[in-house]
């Protein structure tokens, strides 16, 4: 049996959707989640960026648009998954 995947649940254009972890790594101080829109199977792929204040009990995500940023931590999530094939 499978072990439990972390969940994230957000607001999406006023819609709550969540979103299934595969991994979690925090570059230059900044955490980053690469995330699903499924528990198994083929989904898509995203990456999360925590922006939350850390005094906060609230937490704000935000997706990682930026093409260099999103490179670079895609290449650091490819290196942590290096078994998985990431499209």
């Amino acid at each position: 049996m499978a072990a439990e995947l972390e969940t994230i649940q957000l607001e999406v254009e006023g819609e709550q959707v969540t979103f299934y972890v595969l991994e979690q790594t925090t570059v230059g101080g900044v955490d980053y989640y690469l995330v699903t829109d499924v528990p198994e199977g083929d989904g898509d792929a995203m990456i999360l960026k925590d922006l939350s204040d850390k005094t906060s009990t609230e937490a704000v995500f935000e997706f990682v648009e930026d093409d260099r940023e999103l490179e670079a931590i895609g290449e650091v999530f490819a290196s942590l998954l290096e078994d998985t094939d990431l499209v």
